[in-house]
């Protein structure tokens, strides 16, 4: 038991690095622990018990070393978190275990990483999703080791990890120097194509640049919305007038103006936006501020959408919004499509909207907001001149193949508004800025990330930190953003592996069954000639 205690405690270390800063080269061997635990146990059912609690043991602590920070924010958020990944991670884990002791050693490592990788998915796209625990994510920190995620997005380095660690795990078992050969090929090679590919990449597929500012008020979270509203003003509007007048795009963080509810079909008398965009117009600015708010829309009385609620005499959608400004005043609002669950959206809402007084106010709103319908881009200038960015808020830099929409509607820059502060000085805020990396890496896009405390700065399209400012540090920096028109195999097919990986997991699943079914009739039908044979005898 006491060997078996320590492969968990090896694993769980193993697996929480890439998390934790020190760069996620661990997770190629973080699984050899749990195969071994596997392998070590028979085929009977109370072995398949006790692997099932080493299993979750261990990606119940892989997770709490994880995402303990949200706890900061509120305690349902990090044990929810851990409820649904750790039960993806178990159902991945156990039908590998399942196939193990069923059928080929082939055919079960097929399995595994067909049904790793698409229960990833599933938290991709499903109504629980929070996609922090991917394993290709725990490269955010060297995005230089996997500059092919522009062929693959992150479900290729859930990939390598996942043959890496059972290579590892064979080589140890056989002791071949073949199998060693393949191991050492399978680690290394990856890495070395990646490092070709950083080292070849150009900078200059676009000749054109702009400049860029981005604005870190450093508000307080839990006062935003408070009686400070009109000191947040001024604070934002004296940063707004120390960007450089020549700039193309200033982007302000999620939910900047501290206004809740503006309604968007009278964003022209909003006072905050008019005051933006005289301050443009006084300093003769082409820019186009981009900046998070709070805003609604009214449909009288008709729920024209799912999420409308109803208050104030009719049906309203509440919406997490960037809001485009120039010197003529508003010109568009993008909603925010990637909610954070528990926060901005209750998931199966007639299960679970019984539970919404257990979430809290992270943004300005609670509960379940409208929800964005596709990814828009931002314009500054006109006609060929114009130049197009993606808007993303926040959690949405999680998702590879979501920020894709951007680029594929036409956006040449990122830029990500956030608001990280709910969560203190812990590795959250830290992750977000790095998951960006990764994202400019599958898109071979540059990032100009706004945050309202945290770290806001700029990122180039092979995921290298430029400039930026850390946390509690309030100011305004300036960057210069290559543009690029080009798009990536990423950008172009999505997550393909993770819909590749479903088909074979499902494939898998029913050869498992159709072979318990073989071996049940087998059974059934060698005791009933031993029966026979019985008989005859007597």
């Amino acid at each position: 038991m006491l060997r078996k205690l320590s492969a968990v405690i090896c694993s769980v270390v193993l697996l929480s690095a890439g998390w934790l800063g020190v760069g996620g080269f661990t997770l190629l061997a973080a699984f050899v622990p749990l195969l071994w635990i596997s392998d070590s146990c028979d085929a009977s059912w109370r072995s398949w018990r006790r692997v099932f609690g080493w299993a979750l043991l261990t990606f119940v602590l892989w997770n709490a070393a994880t995402v303990w920070w949200v706890w900061n924010a509120t305690w349902v958020g990090p044990i929810a978190a851990t409820l649904a990944s750790s039960t993806l991670n178990m159902i991945a884990f156990m039908l590998y275990h399942t196939a193990a002791k069923r059928s080929s050693k082939l055919f079960a490592y097929v399995v595994l990483v067909s049904a790793w990788i698409a229960t990833e998915y599933w938290y991709t796209v499903g109504e629980f999703s929070f996609p922090w625990l991917i394993l290709g994510n725990g490269f955010c920190e060297v995005p230089w080791a996997v500059q092919w995620y522009e062929y693959t997005g992150v479900f290729g380095g859930s990939l390598w990890v996942l043959l890496s660690n059972i290579l590892i795990f064979e080589s140890l078992k056989q002791r071949k120097k073949i199998v060693a050969a393949a191991a050492a090929a399978v680690a290394v090679l990856p890495l070395a194509l990646s490092l070709l590919i950083y080292f070849t990449y150009s900078h200059h597929l676009s000749s054109e640049r702009i400049r860029v500012s981005v604005v870190q008020p450093n508000v307080d979270c839990y006062e935003k919305f408070g009686n400070t509203a009109a000191e947040q003003r001024r604070n934002l509007l004296e940063l707004l007038r120390e960007t450089p007048a020549d700039v193309q795009f200033i982007a302000m963080p999620e939910t900047a103006l501290p206004d809740r509810d503006m309604d968007e079909a009278r964003l022209d008398s909003e006072p905050m936006l008019d005051s933006i965009a005289s301050i443009l117009r006084a300093r003769d600015s082409k820019a186009t501020v981009v900046t998070g708010a709070s805003t609604v829309r009214f449909y009288g009385g008709r729920k024209l959408t799912k999420t409308a609620r109803y208050m104030r005499g009719g049906f309203w959608d509440i919406y997490n919004s960037a809001i485009a400004v120039t010197a003529d005043g508003p010109q568009g609002v993008y909603h925010k499509s990637r909610l954070v669950i528990g926060v901005e959206k209750t998931p199966l809402p007639k299960l679970f909207e019984w539970l919404e007084f257990l979430v809290i106010d992270l943004g300005g709103t609670v509960g379940q907001l409208g929800v964005g319908d596709k990814a828009e881009v931002f314009a500054s200038g006109e006609g060929d001149t114009a130049v197009e960015v993606a808007p993303a808020i926040c959690y949405e830099a999680l998702y590879g193949d979501f920020m894709g929409g951007f680029v594929r509607e036409g956006a040449q820059a990122l830029l990500v508004i956030s608001n990280d502060g709910w969560w203190g000085d812990t590795p959250g805020y830290k992750r977000l800025f790095a998951f960006c990396r990764l994202r400019a890496v599958e898109h071979r896009r540059a990032v100009a990330r706004s945050a309202n405390t945290g770290i806001s700065g700029f990122i180039d399209e092979r995921g290298d930190d430029g400039e930026r400012m850390g946390w509690d540090e309030r100011g305004v920096l300036t960057g210069t953003v290559t543009l690029n028109d080009k798009t990536t195999f990423y950008t172009r097919h999505g997550d393909y592996l993770g819909r590749i990986a479903e088909l074979l997991m499902l494939l898998s699943m029913l050869g498992l069954f159709a072979d318990t079914v073989r071996r049940r009739i087998h059974t059934a039908s060698t005791a009933a000639e031993g029966s026979s044979r019985r008989r005859s005898r007597h």
